[in-house]
């Protein structure tokens, strides 16, 4: 408890300062309220839209994981098989590259068309979104196993998958790991922009307080998607201690 208080205070100080000071120039009349809404009128807005904004964020939370989830299965399917051939990753890898390149928002009308309004549209956005950071971690991190320790395991006449499993994966987690943290994120905006076009949830309270100037509701919605956000990194980073605390260098401090 002591160690996360003092994590947690000097992130609170510049959080704390930042909101006193634009409640501070709203209320003085330097910042007007339709631009940017006090802290205070922000919070109000999410105690009183409590039910709708909860529900939103339910909803969000689902289309996000579930897309989160399916980008770690597949991508992390998608890179062993790339690593497997040089051949195979020179043919396959550039569409990869290609599909992260591609704009959500310029391809989430066609999601609706393809998947029909809802929450298919929202998870095939987030998954979309999120899926080439883990892909192109963890082939890095299978890739960059180190070469003694290869010549090691094929000199005791280790097969491919055994050297795969028992030394290439397990060489390459803190790579798989922070691909993972930078999905995360994505999935939640991947999530949000589906629902921008096709769904439910905060993308769809963001934009229907956008069309009523409801400010205060904009930037209750986004805190909100903020938090899911800052949620699953944090869930991300509990895994990686799990898995890594006993022998790899960065999460041992």
């Amino acid at each position: 408890m002591r160690t996360a208080l003092r994590k947690a205070v000097p992130a609170a100080i510049p959080f704390l300062a930042i909101t006193i000071a634009i409640e501070s120039l709203v209320r003085a009349g330097w910042v007007k309220a339709w631009l940017v809404p006090p802290p205070s009128a922000i919070f109000q807005t999410i105690v009183r839209d409590a039910p709708e904004l909860f529900r939103a964020l339910a909803m969000t939370s689902f289309g996000a994981l579930t897309g989160f989830a399916l980008s770690a299965a597949f991508g992390i399917a998608i890179a062993v098989y790339l690593s497997s051939s040089r051949a195979i990753q020179q043919a396959f890898y550039p569409y990869a590259i290609f599909f992260q390149t591609v704009p959500i928002i310029a391809i989430a009308p066609l999601l609706v068309i393809w998947f029909g309004y809802g929450l298919r549209t929202v998870v095939a956005s987030a998954f979309i979104v999120s899926i080439f950071p883990v892909i192109a971690n963890t082939l890095s991190g299978i890739l960059s196993t180190d070469r003694a320790l290869r010549d090691l395991f094929s000199l005791y006449g280790a097969s491919r998958s055994a050297t795969l499993w028992k030394l290439s994966f397990p060489a390459a987690l803190p790579q798989i790991l922070t691909g993972l943290r930078i999905a995360g994120g994505l999935a939640v905006i991947g999530a949000i922009v589906g629902e921008f076009i096709g769904g439910q949830g905060l993308g769809a309270v963001v934009d229907v307080a956008r069309t009523q100037q409801r400010t205060d509701k904009v930037f209750a919605a986004v805190l909100l998607a903020s938090f899911l956000g800052l949620a699953l990194f944090g869930l991300i980073n509990l895994l990686s201690r799990v898995v890594l605390q006993r022998w790899h260098a960065s999460e041992q401090n």
